[in-house]
């Protein structure tokens, strides 16, 4: 294999919390294990971040716009264009994570300079429009709309151009291949998680990460991610205001923040908390780079999602042998069975996220081989490992192509 010097093209990058962010970690590191030279270009999301610095051993470039909210991001279109050009003679490939946006000017720039370009969805519905169906309502939009309807088939056109494509699930495999673009050109490779990182934590570990995190007594359950409505959290935590009552002990744990997104239901459930009385019984980390520690301390996790392309919190939940109740909507579809290695529950059923709860909590023997076989099921299909390998062929084959 010859040596690589790749440029990955994200929206954001830590200290944002998301499965996107941990993904391009996770992958940058992979890579670069592998001998290969990483750069990271990405947005500078709070102004108190470096517009310059290594990150496990990841050269990260941020540019603006600098600063919270969500419509900021789509000035990148231009922003990236120069930092592109001025970058052009430290990468060979670009792997642009997250294509809905950032497509574009890698495409242009691509084609320019002639770079391959690997365009990844990290969400459902970027190609078809369905993403942006919630952000258009505002404008009395939609995809179907006309205007957006041209806008998507000229955007289309240009991505079609892509040396290759990644589908992170196989709803997204799908998705693209009605959008035309040909299986041979669709890679199919799932996200990835440090499975040394994110492993079981012992009973000695468990007491001194939650003597360290300061964690009540009682049962301890968790959720990572970011804090939007679409993951289920007003549910939650109408959930778990009636099991406190239910329960002496047990704390939530919200890890993670709205960050701005348009979907920031972080205000609220604050709000919610503090409207009744429950703030002994939920903790807010807020943005946190320890995200396994929360896990490890932990002994459920809740993730009642309503629409997820991978579920890249999950993955890593099930890393640390954690039992979790969750929905089989998009990405999860592909690797998780009911009573195997989660408990399933349907999106928007609080009943059922109740019911499901107290049987977890209440059956301590049935948890512990739910996570056990969870985190088997990551051993086999989500190493960090494998998925460094998969991406180094691919970003090899594609590199070649070009200069051949």
């Amino acid at each position: 294999m010859s040596h690589l010097r790749v440029l990955i093209f994200t929206e954001t990058f830590r200290p944002e919390i998301g499965g996107g962010e941990s993904q391009a970690a996770v992958l940058g590191r992979g890579l670069i294990g592998r001998g290969h030279e990483v750069l990271l270009l990405t947005r500078r999301s709070r102004r108190e971040l470096a517009r310059e610095e290594i990150i496990d051993g990841i050269r990260v470039l941020r540019v603006a716009p600098t600063g919270a909210g969500r419509h900021r991001k789509w000035a990148l279109i231009l922003t990236t264009l120069p930092a592109l050009w001025r970058l052009r003679h430290a990468y060979d490939v670009v792997l642009v994570a997250g294509f809905r946006i950032l497509a574009v000017p890698a495409l242009i720039a691509g084609r320019r300079l002639g770079k391959a370009v690997v365009l990844k969805a990290d969400s459902n519905g970027e190609m078809s429009g369905e993403f942006f169906r919630a952000g258009l309502a505002g404008a009395r939009l939609a995809p179907e709309s006309a205007p957006v309807r041209s806008a998507l088939r000229l955007r289309n056109r240009l991505l079609r151009r892509a040396a290759a494509f990644v589908a992170i699930s196989e709803e997204i495999r799908r998705e693209m291949l009605a959008q035309g673009i040909s299986a041979e050109r669709i890679c199919r490779i799932p996200n990835g998680v440090d499975t040394n990182a994110f492993r079981p934590a012992t009973a000695a570990e468990r007491t001194l990460l939650r003597a360290r995190l300061n964690l009540p007594a009682g049962p301890v359950i968790v959720y990572t991610g970011r804090l939007v409505s679409y993951k289920g959290l007003p549910m939650l935590l109408e959930t778990w205001r009636q099991l406190a009552g239910e329960r002496s002990e047990g704390t939530l744990v919200l890890v993670g923040e709205g960050s701005g997104d348009m979907h920031d239901c972080e205000s609220a459930l604050r709000e919610f908390v503090r409207q009744h009385g429950l703030e002994p019984r939920v903790r807010f980390t807020g943005a946190a780079a320890n995200v396994d520690d929360w896990l490890r301390a932990a002994d459920l996790f809740v993730f009642p999602t309503e629409n997820e392309a991978f579920g890249l919190s999950l993955v890593e939940a099930m890393a640390c042998g954690l039992p979790a109740v969750t929905t089989a909507v998009g990405g999860i579809k592909d690797y998780v069975t009911h009573g195997r290695n989660a408990w399933v529950i349907a999106p928007g059923d609080g009943a059922a996220l109740a019911a499901a709860v107290r049987a977890l909590l209440d059956a301590p023997d049935h948890a512990a081989q739910l996570g056990r076989t969870a985190r088997d099921t990551v051993l086999e299909r989500f190493g960090e490992a494998a998925l460094a390998a998969a991406y180094e062929r691919l970003l090899q084959q594609v590199r070649a192509e070009v200069v051949g």
